[in-house]
Protein backbone atom coordinates (compact mmCIF):
# COMPACT_ATOMS: atom_id res chain seq x y z
CA UNK A 1 0.00 0.00 0.00
CA UNK A 2 3.05 2.45 1.06
CA UNK A 3 4.68 1.79 -2.31
CA UNK A 4 1.00 2.49 -4.14
CA UNK A 5 0.56 5.88 -2.53
CA UNK A 6 4.52 6.61 -3.19
CA UNK A 7 4.01 5.73 -6.78
CA UNK A 8 0.44 7.91 -7.19
CA UNK A 9 2.16 10.96 -5.49
CA UNK A 10 5.12 10.67 -7.98
CA UNK A 11 2.59 10.35 -10.70
CA UNK A 12 0.54 13.34 -9.62
CA UNK A 13 3.45 15.61 -9.28
CA UNK A 14 4.98 14.66 -12.46
CA UNK A 15 2.18 16.06 -14.54
CA UNK A 16 2.20 19.49 -15.80
CA UNK A 17 -0.56 20.61 -12.90
CA UNK A 18 1.80 20.04 -10.00
CA UNK A 19 4.75 20.86 -12.79
CA UNK A 20 7.22 23.47 -10.46
CA UNK A 21 6.43 27.33 -11.64
CA UNK A 22 9.49 29.58 -11.06
CA UNK A 23 8.23 32.28 -8.49
CA UNK A 24 8.82 35.19 -10.16
CA UNK A 25 6.56 33.76 -13.31
CA UNK A 26 3.49 34.08 -11.28
CA UNK A 27 4.26 37.44 -9.97
CA UNK A 28 3.93 40.99 -11.94
CA UNK A 29 6.94 43.18 -12.37
CA UNK A 30 6.38 46.13 -9.43
CA UNK A 31 5.77 49.23 -10.45
CA UNK A 32 8.26 51.98 -10.20
CA UNK A 33 6.85 54.53 -7.29
CA UNK A 34 6.32 58.08 -8.68
CA UNK A 35 6.70 56.52 -11.92
CA UNK A 36 4.13 57.64 -14.91
CA UNK A 37 3.49 54.39 -16.82
CA UNK A 38 2.31 56.01 -19.73
CA UNK A 39 5.19 58.41 -19.53
CA UNK A 40 7.34 59.19 -22.86
CA UNK A 41 10.16 56.92 -23.04
CA UNK A 42 13.81 58.18 -22.64
CA UNK A 43 17.02 56.67 -22.56
CA UNK A 44 20.20 58.59 -21.44
CA UNK A 45 23.11 57.33 -23.49
CA UNK A 46 25.78 58.83 -20.97
CA UNK A 47 29.84 58.37 -20.95
CA UNK A 48 32.34 57.84 -18.40
CA UNK A 49 33.37 61.40 -16.70
CA UNK A 50 36.48 63.55 -18.86
CA UNK A 51 37.91 66.92 -18.09
CA UNK A 52 38.53 68.55 -15.36
CA UNK A 53 36.45 69.14 -11.80
CA UNK A 54 32.53 70.43 -13.01
CA UNK A 55 33.23 69.24 -16.78
CA UNK A 56 31.69 66.82 -18.75
CA UNK A 57 29.99 64.74 -15.53
CA UNK A 58 28.39 62.54 -18.10
CA UNK A 59 27.25 59.74 -15.31
CA UNK A 60 26.31 62.96 -13.09
CA UNK A 61 23.69 63.74 -15.89
CA UNK A 62 22.70 59.76 -16.19
CA UNK A 63 22.20 59.99 -12.40
CA UNK A 64 20.64 63.52 -11.92
CA UNK A 65 18.37 63.56 -15.19
CA UNK A 66 17.06 60.20 -14.89
CA UNK A 67 15.90 61.52 -11.80
CA UNK A 68 14.01 64.35 -13.05
CA UNK A 69 12.52 62.97 -16.11
CA UNK A 70 10.75 60.65 -14.34
CA UNK A 71 9.56 63.11 -11.88
CA UNK A 72 8.20 65.37 -15.13
CA UNK A 73 6.19 62.25 -15.99
CA UNK A 74 8.74 59.74 -18.33
CA UNK A 75 9.97 56.21 -18.34
CA UNK A 76 13.63 56.59 -18.09
CA UNK A 77 16.39 53.77 -19.17
CA UNK A 78 19.95 54.14 -19.82
CA UNK A 79 23.54 53.56 -19.47
CA UNK A 80 27.36 54.44 -19.55
CA UNK A 81 26.71 52.53 -23.29
CA UNK A 82 25.39 52.77 -26.81
CA UNK A 83 21.43 51.24 -26.18
CA UNK A 84 20.90 47.68 -28.32
CA UNK A 85 18.36 47.64 -30.71
CA UNK A 86 16.31 46.10 -28.31
CA UNK A 87 16.43 48.79 -25.92
CA UNK A 88 16.12 51.26 -28.56
CA UNK A 89 12.40 49.61 -29.61
CA UNK A 90 10.86 50.78 -27.11
CA UNK A 91 12.16 54.64 -26.96
CA UNK A 92 10.68 57.44 -28.01
CA UNK A 93 13.62 59.78 -27.79
CA UNK A 94 17.39 59.09 -27.53
CA UNK A 95 19.85 61.30 -25.25
CA UNK A 96 22.88 61.55 -26.52
CA UNK A 97 25.17 62.98 -23.49
CA UNK A 98 28.66 61.06 -23.94
CA UNK A 99 31.85 62.95 -26.05
CA UNK A 100 32.58 61.61 -29.42
CA UNK A 101 29.38 59.03 -29.94
CA UNK A 102 30.17 59.76 -33.67
CA UNK A 103 32.63 56.46 -32.92
CA UNK A 104 30.32 53.40 -33.34
CA UNK A 105 30.71 50.08 -34.28
CA UNK A 106 28.79 48.88 -37.08
CA UNK A 107 26.39 47.04 -35.12
CA UNK A 108 25.44 50.05 -33.28
CA UNK A 109 25.50 51.92 -36.24
CA UNK A 110 23.05 49.98 -37.90
CA UNK A 111 20.85 49.62 -34.57
CA UNK A 112 20.84 53.47 -34.84
CA UNK A 113 19.82 54.65 -38.12
CA UNK A 114 17.32 51.60 -37.55
CA UNK A 115 15.64 53.82 -34.94
CA UNK A 116 15.76 57.08 -36.38
CA UNK A 117 14.23 55.07 -39.53
CA UNK A 118 11.53 54.62 -37.44
CA UNK A 119 10.85 58.03 -36.44
CA UNK A 120 13.24 57.67 -33.68
CA UNK A 121 14.15 60.95 -32.17
CA UNK A 122 17.22 62.33 -30.77
CA UNK A 123 18.69 65.06 -28.78
CA UNK A 124 22.07 66.14 -28.86
CA UNK A 125 23.94 67.77 -25.76
CA UNK A 126 27.00 69.14 -26.28
CA UNK A 127 30.42 67.44 -27.43
CA UNK A 128 28.09 64.35 -28.26
CA UNK A 129 27.88 64.87 -32.13
CA UNK A 130 31.82 64.69 -32.07
CA UNK A 131 33.26 61.66 -34.11
CA UNK A 132 35.11 60.92 -37.58
CA UNK A 133 32.42 61.37 -40.41
CA UNK A 134 30.63 64.75 -39.86
CA UNK A 135 28.48 64.66 -42.68
CA UNK A 136 27.31 60.90 -41.41
CA UNK A 137 26.16 62.71 -38.21
CA UNK A 138 24.76 66.03 -39.92
CA UNK A 139 22.36 63.51 -41.80
CA UNK A 140 20.94 62.55 -38.22
CA UNK A 141 21.29 65.64 -36.40
CA UNK A 142 21.45 68.20 -38.81
CA UNK A 143 25.40 68.77 -38.08
CA UNK A 144 28.53 67.26 -37.13
CA UNK A 145 31.58 68.49 -35.60
CA UNK A 146 34.84 66.49 -36.89
CA UNK A 147 37.15 65.09 -34.21
CA UNK A 148 40.47 66.28 -33.82
CA UNK A 149 40.12 69.79 -35.10
CA UNK A 150 40.60 72.75 -33.45
CA UNK A 151 36.53 73.74 -33.73
CA UNK A 152 35.92 74.76 -30.26
CA UNK A 153 36.02 77.81 -27.60
CA UNK A 154 37.01 75.32 -24.53
CA UNK A 155 35.62 77.26 -21.54
CA UNK A 156 34.47 81.31 -22.66
CA UNK A 157 31.54 83.92 -22.75
CA UNK A 158 28.52 82.14 -24.63
CA UNK A 159 26.12 84.82 -25.21
CA UNK A 160 22.94 84.14 -26.88
CA UNK A 161 20.84 85.72 -29.51
CA UNK A 162 17.73 84.24 -29.89
CA UNK A 163 17.32 83.89 -33.60
CA UNK A 164 13.62 82.36 -33.34
CA UNK A 165 11.55 83.68 -30.11
CA UNK A 166 8.35 82.30 -31.49
CA UNK A 167 9.44 79.00 -31.42
CA UNK A 168 7.73 77.14 -28.10
CA UNK A 169 11.11 75.49 -27.56
CA UNK A 170 12.64 78.95 -26.89
CA UNK A 171 9.18 80.32 -24.56
CA UNK A 172 10.84 82.02 -21.57
CA UNK A 173 14.77 82.13 -23.29
CA UNK A 174 16.22 85.67 -23.10
CA UNK A 175 19.63 86.50 -24.80
CA UNK A 176 21.63 85.31 -21.77
CA UNK A 177 25.55 84.47 -21.58
CA UNK A 178 27.00 81.30 -20.31
CA UNK A 179 30.15 80.82 -19.12
CA UNK A 180 30.76 76.97 -21.00
CA UNK A 181 32.36 75.73 -24.72
CA UNK A 182 31.26 76.92 -28.10
CA UNK A 183 31.45 75.08 -31.36
CA UNK A 184 32.05 76.33 -34.99
CA UNK A 185 33.51 75.02 -38.41
CA UNK A 186 30.87 72.48 -38.12
CA UNK A 187 29.59 70.22 -41.39
CA UNK A 188 25.76 71.67 -41.95
CA UNK A 189 22.88 69.15 -43.63
CA UNK A 190 21.52 70.98 -46.51
CA UNK A 191 18.78 69.00 -47.54
CA UNK A 192 16.97 69.56 -45.36
CA UNK A 193 18.70 72.34 -43.18
CA UNK A 194 18.61 72.42 -39.35
CA UNK A 195 16.41 75.19 -38.08
CA UNK A 196 18.23 77.83 -36.04
CA UNK A 197 16.75 78.56 -32.90
CA UNK A 198 20.07 80.37 -31.36
CA UNK A 199 23.70 81.74 -32.16
CA UNK A 200 26.16 82.65 -30.04
CA UNK A 201 29.71 84.58 -31.24
CA UNK A 202 32.62 82.78 -31.38
CA UNK A 203 34.55 84.11 -28.15
CA UNK A 204 38.67 85.30 -28.43
CA UNK A 205 40.39 82.28 -27.44
CA UNK A 206 43.17 80.87 -28.70
CA UNK A 207 41.86 77.43 -29.56
CA UNK A 208 39.51 80.01 -31.69
CA UNK A 209 42.13 81.60 -33.77
CA UNK A 210 40.77 83.04 -36.64
CA UNK A 211 37.50 82.48 -36.20
CA UNK A 212 36.74 85.12 -33.35
CA UNK A 213 33.86 87.30 -33.62
CA UNK A 214 32.18 84.74 -36.06
CA UNK A 215 28.62 83.68 -35.45
CA UNK A 216 27.94 80.29 -35.00
CA UNK A 217 24.57 78.74 -34.11
CA UNK A 218 24.42 77.04 -31.11
CA UNK A 219 20.92 75.50 -30.97
CA UNK A 220 18.77 73.98 -33.47
CA UNK A 221 16.03 71.66 -34.35
CA UNK A 222 16.35 69.35 -37.25
CA UNK A 223 13.39 67.21 -39.12
CA UNK A 224 14.14 64.93 -41.87
CA UNK A 225 13.39 61.66 -43.28
CA UNK A 226 16.08 59.04 -43.99
CA UNK A 227 15.41 56.96 -47.86
CA UNK A 228 12.77 54.34 -46.97
CA UNK A 229 11.78 55.87 -43.37
CA UNK A 230 9.24 57.83 -41.29
CA UNK A 231 9.99 61.69 -40.60
CA UNK A 232 12.44 61.97 -37.78
CA UNK A 233 13.17 64.74 -35.22
CA UNK A 234 16.70 65.80 -33.77
CA UNK A 235 17.08 68.80 -30.94
CA UNK A 236 20.92 70.08 -30.28
CA UNK A 237 22.09 71.95 -27.36
CA UNK A 238 26.15 72.87 -27.97
CA UNK A 239 26.84 73.81 -24.72
CA UNK A 240 26.71 71.71 -21.41
CA UNK A 241 31.26 71.60 -21.00
CA UNK A 242 30.29 72.84 -17.29
CA UNK A 243 27.72 70.58 -15.73
CA UNK A 244 26.37 73.74 -13.87
CA UNK A 245 24.79 74.95 -16.67
CA UNK A 246 22.13 72.30 -16.76
CA UNK A 247 21.08 73.36 -13.35
CA UNK A 248 20.05 76.90 -15.12
CA UNK A 249 15.75 77.34 -15.02
CA UNK A 250 15.97 78.72 -18.69
CA UNK A 251 18.40 75.96 -19.86
CA UNK A 252 16.62 73.63 -18.26
CA UNK A 253 13.02 74.00 -19.36
CA UNK A 254 14.46 74.77 -23.11
CA UNK A 255 16.09 71.38 -22.46
CA UNK A 256 12.35 69.80 -21.14
CA UNK A 257 10.56 70.93 -24.30
CA UNK A 258 13.60 70.45 -27.02
CA UNK A 259 13.10 66.50 -25.63
CA UNK A 260 9.50 66.48 -25.71
CA UNK A 261 9.55 67.88 -29.47
CA UNK A 262 12.33 65.64 -30.38
CA UNK A 263 9.94 62.70 -28.87
CA UNK A 264 7.37 64.05 -31.47
CA UNK A 265 5.38 65.09 -28.38
CA UNK A 266 3.47 68.10 -27.00
CA UNK A 267 6.05 70.80 -26.43
CA UNK A 268 5.35 71.25 -23.00
CA UNK A 269 4.63 67.80 -21.90
CA UNK A 270 7.61 67.42 -19.24
CA UNK A 271 7.51 70.96 -18.35
CA UNK A 272 3.64 71.31 -17.87
CA UNK A 273 3.60 67.42 -16.20
CA UNK A 274 1.46 66.88 -12.98
CA UNK A 275 1.42 63.87 -11.14
CA UNK A 276 -1.86 61.93 -10.28
CA UNK A 277 -3.09 62.57 -6.73
CA UNK A 278 -1.41 59.23 -4.25
CA UNK A 279 -4.63 57.64 -2.93
CA UNK A 280 -5.03 58.75 1.02
CA UNK A 281 -4.04 55.97 3.38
Amino acid sequence: MIRKLAFAATLLLSTPLFAQVPVEATMAVPRVPGQNPNGMHIYIRAGLKTHLAGQHDYPQFLADWSKLLTAKGAVVDGSLHAPSAEELATTDVLILDRGDTGFTTPVERAALQAYVKRGGGIVVLHDAECGPDPADMASLVGAGKKHGEKNYTLEASVPYTIVDRANPIMAGMTDLTLTDEAFFKMTWATNPAPHILATAIVADTPSAAGHAGEVAPQIWTYEHTLPGGKPARAFVWMQGHIYANYANPQIQAMLLRGIAWAAGKPVDTLVDYKPAPRPAG
